[in-house]
């Protein structure tokens, strides 16, 4: 059925895509998690400050990963623009995670080790989930097909070629193969439809 083929392919394509995320996810979710457990239990700093410190070290990290690795296969956009996509949903995450922290710690005054980390690992997934759908809708773009493949070649986007595959020139005119023939400039028949008599 085209309709199983279809999602079969669908799945195929999205298990490596997840698994690398799941990867760079796990190791920004180390820098995180323990980050915020050593800044806030052993270091004495405020628990949302400290989450705040070790989330900030987790979304470089993470970003390098994902930019490089786990979406290198979508469109890059400008890299400040990306940027700062990047770290606005990055923001967002992290107050998904400060409310399930705070909800924990000053909502139900549970202030144990435990219940900090319990609520961090919480707070973490939920800002995952929300992070890996706007990554791709926002930030890694998936492009029309081609694209990612013309944009580290150097080729030109498909989308930006002419009917005849010449690529267009970025302002100066389509190529000369789609112009329509010229209509009579009004200097008398061309030569080609003169009679023979005519020569």
């Amino acid at each position: 059925m085209p309709g199983m083929a279809g999602l079969r392919k669908r799945l195929t394509d999205l298990i490596p895509e997840l698994a690398k995320f799941g990867l760079v996810g796990l190791t920004g979710s180390v820098i995180d998690l323990g980050g915020a457990d050593y800044l806030h239990v052993h270091m004495g700093i405020g628990p949302m400050v400290a989450k705040a410190m070790s989330l900030t070290a987790a979304t470089l990290v993470t970003y390098l990963g994902s930019r490089f690795w786990t979406f290198r296969h979508r469109v890059n956009q400008a890299l400040l623009r990306e940027g700062v996509l990047f770290v606005v949903l990055n923001v967002i995450g992290l107050g998904i995670a400060e409310v399930v922290i705070a909800v924990t710690t000053y909502g139900l005054d549970m202030k144990s080790e435990l219940a900090y980390n319990v609520a961090s690992v919480v707070g973490t997934g939920f800002g995952t989930i929300f992070r890996y759908f706007s990554y791709k809708k926002w930030v890694f773009l998936a492009g029309a097909p081609g694209t990612v493949e013309a944009a580290v070649s150097g080729i030109v986007d498909p989308a930006e070629t002419s009917r005849s595959g010449a690529a267009l020139t970025g302002g100066y005119g389509p190529p000369w193969e789609d112009l329509e023939p010229p209509a009579d400039l009004g200097y008398g028949p061309a030569w080609e439809h003169l009679e023979p008599a005519e020569w």
